[in-house]
Formats: structure tokens, C-alpha cells, sequence
């Protein structure tokens, strides 16, 4: 296994520091890029489909080679082949962390815990493949011979994330006669609206849990199955209308599900990474098997990307060492990820998932209180709408938020001048984040404007733009299953190079278990009419308030 390296004891970190407070936090982009004509090409990586522009952020080529001597002092390279052999990484549940398996289409064998899975993870893709065309051919019909049409995902966290936001950003792929829906807030109104839409004799559910006890999918699976009952009443039915995603064989039985139609989970998957294997059955589902093996062959391609390039152009290495050298060395507090591309509306909030789950954490793998920031808050939202709300703190505010902005070169709704007005916003926000408005530029405007100088004195602080803001560009020829596959995948592997830099384990989520624990006891509290003394006063004060005024 490779070594447990505090990055604040490295010489780069060190080097970092006193490079950015005695060079960088003085240094302007817009000059760098006056100085060096060839500024972007020495700082973009293409790689096939991919453009990733990385020039307009606060770096020169020392900033990008200490960055790069951080990630040789941190092991990097060890902890990808650690990842991508199967050891077990994820030591706080003595568990590998072998997801990149589940894209891996080449005939190479793996050993995970002295099991050989290549071939069950085959067995599983395989099983997923037959299912689908099975729904799409008519082959697999419901109780009463009806085709299929609405195909319901019940799950949480990464049951659900994952095939939500692949479904939504691949819609032009959805099969023919084929309708999405998912479900996964315990609040009723999620189940009750959904159901809303359905006919129960052309709905299929797919209960997500790898436990089959999960509160939340669990109690939506069985009102969904109570609803279905009470449309259907013959309980033998449901196992033509319910299929189970789970290592829970049992439990899925005793729900009534057929055990042939439970789709395998492994325990050396991580949830919010899961999307790859069995959990993408519902994607499968929707856009057909073929497009979903397009899907994990554009992940495949990113994998072979990360775990083969050197490090200088190797796109989610970069990613993952901006990051830090914000997060760290420029004090950022959060980054935002902006789509512009309507069908990729839920892409930060997948992100945003794993990005705050992984590496979201306090303690450093050698079990020690860390003394640097880690993870921080990730958000977003489709381009145009967010520079009609949320740009304004880009621009000139007080925090740092470093911004990717994402883009497709076509779109599949080539509508009018459109696509060339949303790339007409996606190139000139990274530009003005960069540029800014100097105050002599915004009193030659006002000038020419014909304000007089107490006028101009008054206003032109409110127009002045301090510029020098970081920003990412990502052009991808079109958002097709390989290219998503592939965007999914730097992201993902830009999670993993910031927890081995961090020095922390990324692929636990302790924090998710004391909030499941906590609400089994709380439960029964609410369910009897005696008074709750059980918890904080605050807590008591809140549960007794729901009692007196719902029971």
C-alpha cells in the first residue's frame, strides 16, 4: 500500500506557499496572457473529444511544477495502481475501491478479496443487457400482457443520483415509448406525485438498495407496492412489475420479487460511483443496452486516460491540483460547476455528491485531526440561468469561487441562432471572470456616455471589476452516452486526486451513518402520544411541538 503523507510536511508544499504569497498573489492573468502569446497552448490538454482549457487560472509553469512535484511527494501515482489493482483503499471498511472495474471491457482478470470478479461483473452487465432488450422487444411484459412504458427507479444517494442525472443528460437517447421517473425523497409527495402519471399494468419499479433496509427506498418500495396492489390485487403480480438492485437476496424475496430478476451490488463499490454497474440498469432501461455500453466504454476511455498519462497532461490530475492549489494556497471556500447544456441540469448536483461525501472529512488517514482544508461546498446550475442570478458574486464579490464552465460544440436541438448565443455567453463569462473592468475604462465609458465628473466619481465604483477570477473551459463535441461516460469519469478521478493529496479516505461516509442511526431511535418517539425527554431540550422541544399538534 503506499504511504499515509501529511501534504503539509512535503518541500512542495511548502514551495507552493511561498510561491503564491511572493509571486501569484500579485500577478494578474490578463497580463500573462499579454506576455505569452502562446499561453494557451501551453496550458490545454485535448484528448479525443475533449478540449480542457485550463490557461485562465493564476498559474505560470513553476505554479504547475511544484503542483505536479505535490502530487509525486503524495504517492499519487502509487495510489492509482493501488485503486486500479484492487487493493483495498478504503481501509476504514477494509474494503477495495474497484468501481473502475465495472467499465473495464478488456479480457484482463481481477481479484478483489481472493475472488475472481471480472467475471461476475460480466455475469451482471450481461444480465442488465438481456433485461433490457427483453422490456424493449416486447418479450418482458406485465401481469396483464401490456408493454412496459414507465420504468420507476426507487432509491437514494447513489441509487439515485447517478441514473437520474445520466437519464436526464442523455434524453435524446431515451428509447422510443419509454418514460423515466424517480423516486427517492422520503417526503410523500415525491411517491404521490409520480404515481400520478402511471398506469400500474405498464409500470416497472426498480428498487435500489444494497441492503433492501434502507429507510428511505424502503418505505417508498412498499408504498409503491401497496399502490400497486391496490390497483392490480393479486400479490403474484408484483414480480412482474418489481425488480431489485441489492446484495440482500432474502430480503428481496420476502418483498416479492423473483430472485432471477435481482441484480447483483458488490461491497467494494462505493454508492455514489455506482452508476457503472447493476445501479444502471434503470439507465440501461431508457436508453437501451447499447447506448448504456457506450456509456461505460466513454467512462473506460477516461479510466485508461488517468491511469496511463503522465501527469502534465493528464486531464483529471490537472483538475484535482487547481483545486488544491485553491482550496489551500488561495483560501476558496467552494466551486462551482456550470453546464451549458440544459440536459446536463443535474450534473453539479451528481457532483456535488461526490465531491462533499468523499472528501468531505476532518481526519487524515492516519487518524489525525488535519490542520489544511479538504473538501468544500460544490454547486451549480445550467448556463444562461445562472448569470442571471448567481454571477454577480462571481464577479465582484468578495470570495474566490473558482469556476469550470462546460460546454458541447453541437447540440441536438439545433434550433435558430440558440447554440450560438449560449457559446456566445459560454466564451465571453470565462473572458470577463478574467479581464475585468479597470477604472479607467469604466470613466472613458461613462464619459463617452456624457456623465459629468461628479456623475462619474459617484458611479464608477459600483461598475469596476477587480477581474483575475480562476476558470476552467470544457468543449466536448457533443453530450453523446461515450462523451458523458467520459465527463463523468475526470470528475470522479478528480475526487480521488484530492483525497490522496488531503491524505484522507476518501471512500467512506461515517458522517451518512449517524444521521440513519440517530433517526431509528427518534422514530418510535414519534409515533406515542407520552413526552420526549429523551434528547437535546432542543430536539425534545421540536418533537413534542410535532406531538401536540399532530397527534
Amino acid at each position: 500500500m503506499f504511504p499515509k503523507i501529511n501534504p503539509t510536511s512535503t518541500k512542495a508544499w511548502s514551495l507552493l506557499k511561498n510561491h503564491q504569497t511572493d509571486e501569484m498573489s500579485s500577478t494578474y492573468m490578463k497580463d500573462l496572457f499579454s506576455n505569452d502569446i502562446s499561453r494557451f497552448n501551453k496550458f490545454h490538454v485535448q484528448q479525443e473529444s475533449f478540449l480542457f482549457d485550463f490557461s485562465k487560472n493564476i498559474i505560470n509553469e513553476r505554479t504547475i511544477e511544484l503542483l505536479l512535484e505535490l502530487a509525486e511527494e503524495c504517492k499519487l501515482k502509487d495510489a492509482i495502481s493501488a485503486m486500479f489493482d484492487g487493493s483495498k483503499i478504503n481501509e476504514t471498511e477494509n474494503r477495495a475501491v474497484f468501481h473502475v472495474g465495472l467499465r473495464d471491457f478488456s479480457d484482463n482478470k481481477f481479484i478483489i478479496d481472493g475472488t475472481e470478479v471480472k467475471s461476475e461483473i460480466n455475469s451482471v452487465r450481461n444480465k442488465i443487457k438481456h433485461f433490457s432488450n427483453d422490456v424493449h422487444d416486447g418479450k418482458w411484459l406485465g401481469c396483464t400482457g401490456e408493454r412496459i412504458k414507465n420504468i420507476v427507479n426507487i432509491g437514494i444517494g447513489g441509487s439515485d443520483l447517478g441514473p437520474n442525472m445520466v437519464c436526464e443528460a442523455l434524453k435524446p437517447y431515451w428509447k422510443k415509448e419509454i418514460n423515466s421517473f424517480f423516486i427517492s425523497n422520503v417526503d410523500g409527495t415525491n411517491l404521490v406525485e409520480v404515481l400520478k402519471e402511471l398506469n400500474a399494468e405498464e409500470t416497472l419499479f426498480v428498487v435500489a438498495s444494497k441492503t433492501f433496509t434502507t429507510q428511505e427506498t424502503m418505505t417508498n418500495a412498499n408504498s409503491a407496492r401497496e399502490w400497486f396492489l391496490s390497483k392490480m390485487e393479486n400479490p403474484d403480480f408484483v414480480a412482474k412489475h418489481f425488480v431489485a438492485i441489492s446484495s440482500n437476496v432474502s430480503k428481496a424475496i420476502e418483498f416479492g420479487i423473483n430472485e432471477n430478476n435481482i441484480f447483483e451490488m458488490w461491497d467494494w463499490v462505493c454508492g455514489r460511483f455506482s452508476v457503472y454497474g447493476a445501479i444502471g440498469l434503470t439507465v440501461s432501461l431508457t436508453i437501451g443496452y447499447e447506448n448504456f455500453e457506450q456509456f461505460l466504454k466513454g467512462a473506460e476511455s477516461a479510466d485508461f486516460h488517468f491511469k496511463n498519462n503522465k501527469f502534465e497532461s493528464n486531464i483529471p490530475v490537472i483538475m484535482g491540483l487547481l483545486s488544491i492549489w485553491y482550496i489551500n494556497f488561495w483560501n476558496a471556500k467552494s466551486e462551482v460547476i456550470l453546464c451549458y447544456d440544459q440536459y446536463l441540469h443535474k450534473f453539479a448536483t451528481y457532483m456535488q455528491q461526490g465531491f462533499m461525501e468523499s472528501n468531505g472529512k476532518s481526519v487524515d488517514r492516519n487518524g489525525q485531526q488535519v490542520s489544511y482544508s479538504t473538501g468544500i461546498p460544490i454547486w451549480g446550475e445550467p448556463g444562461t440561468n445562472g448569470q442571471h442570478s448567481f454571477h454577480q458574486m462571481f464577479h465582484q464579490g468578495t470570495s474566490m469561487i473558482p469556476c469550470d464552465f462546460v460546454a458541447p460544440l453541437k447540440s441536438h436541438n439545433p434550433i435558430g441562432d440558440h447554440h450560438t448565443k449560449l457559446l456566445s455567453n459560454f466564451f465571453a463569462q470565462s473572458e470577463a471572470l478574467m479581464v475585468g473592468k479597470t477604472k479607467e475604462v469604466v470613466v472613458e465609458e461613462l464619459v463617452q456616455k456624457g456623465f459629468n465628473q461628479s456623475e462619474i466619481e459617484k458611479l464608477a465604483p459600483f461598475k469596476i471589476f477587480e477581474g483575475n477570477k480562476p476558470t476552467n473551459s470544457i468543449l466536448i463535441d457533443i453530450i453523446d452516452p461515450f462523451n458523458l461516460g467520459k465527463l463523468t469519469v475526470f470528475y470522479e478521478h478528480k475526487i480521488f486526486v484530492q483525497g490522496i493529496i488531503w491524505n484522507i479516505f476518501s471512500f467512506d461516509q461515517w458522517g451518512v451513518e449517524l444521521g440513519k442511526e440517530l433517526s431509528t431511535y427518534i422514530l418510535p418517539e414519534l409515533n406515542n402520544v407520552d413526552e420526549t425527554k429523551n434528547f437535546s431540550s432542543s430536539t425534545n422541544g421540536l418533537i413534542n411541538y410535532f406531538k401536540q399538534n399532530t397527534i
